[in-house]
């Protein structure tokens, strides 16, 4: 069999003919009843579908200093692995969805425009994207089934002529009936709390077509719904069925067609009159956005003429296309925009009416560093960049300098910016508890809503790989030296001031790679197990010896000693602890150790994290003159060192997720360190 039939089986033996069938069912009126009867959702409103959508794919919850969370799975786009992922906004998202659950319920937030406010860069149209994509998916489902109408073609009985708007079926329900039809439908609505609600009117095109066969069959109802077919609806973007997004042009270009629809200028000689709805496209945005969800794109720029159509579309649900009455409408209205629009918003008094009716949803840049590793990683890992090597720490650097430029100055004095980012990420610095966190992040009010936009980092990352192409990694000051370099010509930056000030904070991220490769390269060159074992026993031997007033013996002469003062000391002092404070260190030591005798648990160093630190450090101190790493920096290295060495190195790429390159460009880096005596 040849390759293409093969390919040809592969789809033939994998297709869903049963669940294509499903998606283009088409049936009779009374049909579409017993449909809505059997699982009244089938006719949920817009709010009602994007809150059960969100819902389908879980939640998570979780605390923040003390403060319950949820995560909403859906956000973290699963359908397309992750790839319109959106972190560490979690309170955002609470507060959209909370708006969605208001609206469903019909609290009055289905009468408001849901506004997404933050600057360039943080996630607003990703999330839109997000909702368009899993409505469309959702719509697929079983459980997101929804179905629109359509009227048999007097003189061929095969075609059919589909609502340009993709209606609600119960809009052919008379006025009068509507409460009894509604009972009836919800006869078996009690189990799953969906109630049948008919709302709203048919739109002008099925309205004529109606009244037409209405009179056609002198008013006998039974017959119209003969002529009616309905079918299910697929929501679509590219095919404009349910999903509009509108982006406003250069103001004299704006026209309000574009949202209502317009006259279609040929077939006003067919039909004789340009208010006939047969004479008219009824593919505005919000026309062809009904029963799903419409997008505004930097809503805040919209000409004063749109915003009366998007006023009546939001308190309202109608819009009024030209030439016809009210229309109803069925659509989740998002709009976002960014910052200075939104000040501009606030400062003009025209637009009070529309302030009046949106629902501002704050989308900032994130604080946390571990989400903002997670933005870029999603772009930048083994997978998607092929065939160079990203060095530890390259994208967490970039990520940290960002966080720090969206930060605002702690009021604390004694509280450094970098502690300030590494409190919000989680770590524990002394004398600050979880409440002086949450303290923290209420005293910045502005924090997030300016500073440096992942965009840039993304493009800078992207330079830096295609900036060296001699280079097989990447590390960090190539990634650093870009940012900086690109701040000269940052358009959103006017501000010299301001550019000062993250070049600053470039050099405090310098330094804090520095101290973090100077620790990683300390712990390879003490990454001896055997030699931290003895080590520790030896000061183990030592510190009981001392607590319990008693005398070590020594191994080589089989005498009793004195217990090791300097030794002991050489290694406490490694981790500060002050000669006052030795004995309540060495008592704690040896309590940890009786605590876990008694639980039948041997002691290991590892365990003990300011101990583990202590012993590596005064390893390192002793081994890094056998090692003679600084003799890197002269470039005359005999054989025995650079095995010693290429031992270090090795544990560098086995331990930390070094390649040869990049292990070798760290070890060249801080055996410059040493070189200048900075060891600490």
């Amino acid at each position: 069999m040849s390759s293409g039939h093969e390919i040809i089986s592969l789809v033939s033996q994998r297709q869903d003919l049963t669940q294509f069938r499903k998606k283009h069912w088409e049936g009779s009126f009374a049909e579409y009843l017993d449909l809505v009867t059997a699982d009244p959702k089938v006719a949920r409103n817009a709010f009602e579908r994007v809150y059960d959508m969100v819902l389908t794919y879980g939640t998570e919850s979780y605390e923040v200093g003390r403060e319950k969370r949820v995560r909403y799975r859906f956000f973290s786009d699963p359908d397309d692995r992750g790839q319109d992922a959106v972190f560490g906004l979690d309170g955002s998202l609470q507060s959209l969805v909370n708006a969605f659950k208001s609206a469903a319920q019909g609290y009055g937030i289905e009468k408001r425009v849901l506004l997404l406010h933050g600057p360039v860069g943080s996630s607003k149209s990703t999330i839109a994207r997000l909702l368009k994509k899993g409505l469309e998916k959702y719509s697929q489902t079983d459980a997101g089934a929804l179905y629109t109408l359509g009227w048999v073609d007097l003189t061929d009985r095969n075609m059919v002529h589909w609502c340009p708007m993709h209606e609600e079926p119960l809009h052919l329900a008379p006025e009068r009936f509507r409460d009894e039809i509604s009972a009836r439908l919800n006869v078996g609505a009690a189990a799953n709390g969906y109630k049948v609600k008919i709302r709203g009117e048919l739109c002008p095109m099925c309205r004529h077509i109606y009244a037409e066969r209405l009179r056609r069959y002198e008013g006998d109802w039974t017959k119209v719904i003969d002529d009616v077919r309905v079918k299910r609806l697929i929501l679509s973007e590219k095919d404009r069925i349910g999903i509009g997004t509108f982006q406003p042009k250069d103001e004299k270009n704006q026209d309000s067609t574009e949202l209502t629809g317009d006259i279609n200028y040929r077939k006003i000689a067919e039909y004789g009159s340009d208010s006939d709805p047969r004479a008219f496209n009824f593919d505005g945005e919000f026309n062809i956005a009904n029963r799903g969800l419409i997008e505004f794109v930097e809503v805040l720029k919209l000409d004063v003429a749109f915003l009366y159509d998007l006023l009546g579309a939001s308190q309202e649900h109608k819009v009024k296309p030209k030439k016809f009455a009210q229309t109803d409408i069925d659509e989740v209205i998002l709009g976002h925009t960014n910052e200075p629009e939104y000040r501009r918003l606030q400062n003009n008094e025209f637009m009070e009416a529309l302030r009046d009716r949106t629902v501002k949803i704050d989308v900032p840049y994130v604080t946390t560093l571990s989400d903002e590793i997670k933005i870029y990683e999603k772009d930048y890992n083994k997978e998607k960049v092929a065939g160079k090597h990203i060095a530890p720490h390259t994208i967490e650097m970039a990520a940290m300098w960002a966080i720090l430029t969206r930060l605002e100055e702690p009021k604390n004095a004694s509280l450094s910016l970098l502690q300030k980012l590494k409190l919000y990420n989680g770590k524990t610095l002394p004398g600050f508890t979880e409440d002086n966190v949450k303290e923290l992040r209420e005293q910045s009010v502005m924090e997030g809503m300016q500073g440096i936009s992942p965009r840039y980092v993304q493009d800078k990352l992207s330079n830096a790989l295609v900036a060296h192409p001699e280079a097989k990694s990447i590390n960090p000051f190539m990634v650093l030296n870009e940012l900086e370099a690109g701040l000269k010509h940052h358009s959103l930056i006017t501000s010299e001031e301001t550019k000062n000030h993250y070049r600053e904070l470039l050099g405090v991220v310098k330094q804090e790679y520095t101290n973090i490769v100077k620790n990683e390269v300390q712990r390879a060159i003490a990454a001896d197990e055997d030699a931290l074992k003895r080590l520790c026993g030896n000061y183990i031997d030592n510190v009981k010896a001392y607590t319990q007033r008693e005398k070590v013996r020594n191994k080589f002469t089989g005498q009793y000693d004195e217990p090791d003062e300097r030794l002991m000391r050489s290694i406490e002092e490694k981790i500060d602890i002050p000669d006052s404070r030795k004995d309540d260190f060495r008592r704690e030591i040896m309590n940890y150790i009786g605590a876990l005798s008694i639980d039948g648990k041997t002691f290991d160093y590892k365990t003990n994290e300011r101990l583990y630190k202590a012993l590596e450090l005064k390893l390192f101190e002793d081994q890094k003159d056998t090692i003679k790493l600084t003799s890197l920096v002269s470039n005359v290295v005999d054989a025995d060192t650079q095995a010693k060495i290429d031992v270090v190195k090795g544990r560098l790429i086995r331990d930390y997720g070094y390649d040869d390159e990049s292990a070798t460009d760290v070890l060249h880096y801080v055996a410059s360190i040493f070189a200048r005596g900075d060891v600490k």
